[in-house]
């Protein structure tokens, strides 16, 4: 299915750029319902990697822009990654893994998504949104007010794991669960670029202006996100820098530009610098996993670490032949 690449809002944000842990506290309170899509299930082959070296002199740190909703048949992955992943010493994720599996996490997240005030989600947005929302709930037999004590960020959020959910995407076989538990079974050391507390922050920070825009792109045409969901999923499957960043990237800067900066902009300018001290160190490769979208264009972080002199090169055998590559490694 083809749609026009335009009203990602929130399902760019969630699948390519926040951690799995707010999808995962999402799916544990229960995502607002959705009717059951058909999914074809034949086989296919490995998804292109979105997988990038960065190496001075001493080591190497391997970038993997991770998916954070996939699907069983998304696997196994690229010999690519299981080569890189075989060869580092640690694996590091935007979120500590026991800081993901804590149980205390879920209650931080539905307390981050609350109001924190008399304020409530029927109070702030506009009358024709508010009515949309009613109806869309309305058909799943659920009400408005299940949802009323939550933020615009939240029930969007909701709403996209629905739609996810009823397409076979589940949170938990996204890119970074996925390569938590490997590393687990292997026993290679894991981290973290920033705490959960911090990254609710981030979630909770965005302007409600920006909140309730996305929420009405997504309002305004549920019906075609499913669609818009399997046109992302696919251009990462494919390995395709441009159409994603297209998709994610640019979509975000255009529509929500503060939520865009702190979500994406100031969490790589932060990362940066622990990059460089990995690969300062003087032995030992690691592996990074991040959302897809901290990995693109020109405020991710592949390119302010080619910036600072370090030599950059994508890792993908699948592109060989096709002149990307070599494209990427300039």
């Amino acid at each position: 299915m083809s749609l026009p690449f335009k009203k990602l809002g929130l399902t760019a944000l969630v699948v390519a750029a926040l951690s799995s842990a707010a999808a995962l506290a999402v799916t544990q309170e229960g995502a607002a319902p959705s009717a059951p899509v058909a999914v074809a299930t034949a086989a296919k082959a490995p998804p292109v990697p979105l997988l990038w070296k960065v190496s001075d002199r001493d080591n190497a740190v391997y970038l993997l822009g991770s998916f954070h909703l996939l699907k069983a048949d998304d696997y196994p992955l690229s010999s690519d990654i299981d080569t890189a992943f075989t060869a580092v010493d640690k694996v590091v994720f935007e979120v500590p893994p026991e800081q993901m599996t804590d149980p205390a996490t879920q209650a931080k997240f539905l307390d981050a998504a609350g109001f924190g005030d008399d304020r409530n989600l029927s109070q702030v947005l506009p009358a024709d949104l508010r009515e949309k929302l009613s109806r869309l709930m309305a058909k799943s037999g659920s009400s408005i007010d299940m949802v009323d004590g939550y933020e615009p960020w939240f029930v969007n959020l909701s709403l996209l794991i629905g739609v996810s959910q009823s397409l076979g995407f589940s949170p938990d076989k996204g890119l970074d669960q996925y390569l938590m538990q490997q590393a687990a079974a292997t026993n290679k050391p894991t981290g973290g670029l920033e705490t959960m507390d911090l990254q609710l922050q981030v979630l909770d920070a965005s302007p409600m202006a920006e909140q309730i825009t996305s929420l009405r792109e997504f309002l305004d045409r549920p019906q075609d996100m499913p669609g818009l969901l399997t046109d992302l999923h696919q251009a990462w499957r494919d390995g395709d820098v441009a159409k994603l960043d297209q998709l994610t990237r640019e979509e975000m800067r255009e529509k929500t530009p503060q939520t865009y900066r702190m979500v994406n902009v100031e969490r790589n300018d932060a990362w940066v610098p622990q990059i460089g001290k990995m690969l300062d160190a003087k032995k030992g490769d690691t592996m990074v996993v991040v959302g897809a979208l901290h990995l693109l264009g020109e405020d991710g972080v592949v390119e302010k670490l080619r910036g600072k002199g370090y030599k950059v090169e994508r890792v993908c055998s699948a592109c060989a032949g096709a002149g990307e590559q070599s494209a990427q490694s300039k």
